[in-house]
Parts: structure tokens; sequence; C-alpha cells
């Protein structure tokens, strides 16, 4: 009998309910590093996990909204957000199946990496993730590069898109857009058990003219 693959938000669900607490809880580094200093508008943090980069964006004046396909880590997000005294609008979606509607001056993707995604739904998502960016405004996108150098044999097949093909999938109109940052970042990496090594991660920043 075959095996049979979840959902995106069954996979996701479980995964968080794991732990009373996934990340840790700071924002993303190379998020920060790119958007710091631009001037506040509205956002869209897609994939907000636990909602790290949201309350971070809010903080600093953002109007945000955080969408993500798992309830649980919403609600912690949410809960922190609350606990802060700040106001973000959580929408729940499957980003293989709907999109939160409007346009905003930033949009945010960070590591939408999903090992029960199917071939070219990721790009599909970074698509429509541009297309809500608003006339003069960003698109920031971080993945990882490769896996950590301790990582070894990994559990399961996933192929890491280059800067390039990230580039390629986007389908940038010419002339429209104007590349700010194109960079691989390699950084420490600590395994569960503690063991030190480094990674290799892939950070876009894009302003639609």
């Amino acid at each position: 009998m075959a095996e049979t693959v979840p959902t995106a938000e069954q996979y996701w669900e479980d995964f968080y309910r794991e732990r009373e607490q996934v990340w840790t809880g700071n924002p993303n580094p190379l998020l920060v590093r790119e958007v710091d200093g631009l001037a506040t508008g509205t956002a869209l943090d897609l994939g907000c996990g636990e909602g790290a980069d949201a309350i971070w964006l809010a903080e600093r004046g953002w109007r945000v909204t955080a969408v993500d396909v798992s309830a649980t880590a919403m609600d912690r997000g949410e809960q922190r957000a609350a606990a802060a005294g700040l106001t973000i609008a959580w929408e729940r979606h499957d980003l293989q199946a709907t999109f939160p509607a409007g346009s905003f001056d930033l949009v945010s993707a960070q590591f939408l990496h999903s090992p029960v995604e199917q071939p070219d739904e990721r790009a599909g998502i970074l698509r429509r993730a541009a297309a809500a960016v608003a006339p003069g405004g960003t698109l920031v996108v971080g993945g990882h590069a490769g896996w950590p150098s301790w990582a070894g044999t990994p559990l399961h097949d996933y192929a890491f898109p280059t800067i390039e093909q990230v580039l390629e999938q986007l389908e940038l109109a010419p002339g429209r857009w104007q590349v700010a940052t194109a960079e691989l970042v390699h950084s420490e990496a600590v395994s569960p058990e503690g063991e030190v090594g480094e990674r290799a991660d892939s950070v876009l920043r894009i302003h639609r003219v």
C-alpha cells in the first residue's frame, strides 16, 4: 500500500504540536538586515510560523498581515503579540490554494521550504508574493541553499533552489524591478545534538520600480 502523504496543514500542525515552542522567538537575521532602514508601511509575512518576524516588524511601525497554514503556530504568535500590545492581522492560508488579498509595501517570504510541497508549488507562491508587492514596494525572499554541514544523508530529498533559479521562477517583468540584494550567506548552524557546523542561505531583496 502506498504511503499517504499528509497535507501541508496536517504536516505543519503536527510539527508545531510536538513542542511548546519550536523557534527561538527572534526575527530572521537576514530579514532584519534587509528591512531595517526601509520606510514603514504595510507588510505581508508569508509563512509566519510563531510570529517572530511579524512581531519585529510591528514593533517598528509596520502594519502587518501574518500568514501561516498552522493555526497552532499562529495562536502562539498572536498571544505573544497581544502580550506586547501589538496589533497584527493573522490569516490562515494554505498558500498552495489561497492567498491573502491586497497589495503591500513589503512582502516577506522567509524559508518557505516544505517536505510535502509538490514541484513548482514554491515557485508559484513566490510569483504570487511578487504580484502582491505595491508599486515602490519591496520583496524579500530568504531561503536555505543546502543542508547543514552536519546533516550527513538527509532524511528526504529536497532540491534547494539557487538564487538564479529563484529569480527565474519569479518571472519578473523586465524594467519594472530592481534587484538590490542577491547574496549567498554562510553562517554557523548547530545541530539538535549540539554539533556546530555551517549552513548557506540565500537572500534576495527586490524593489518594484
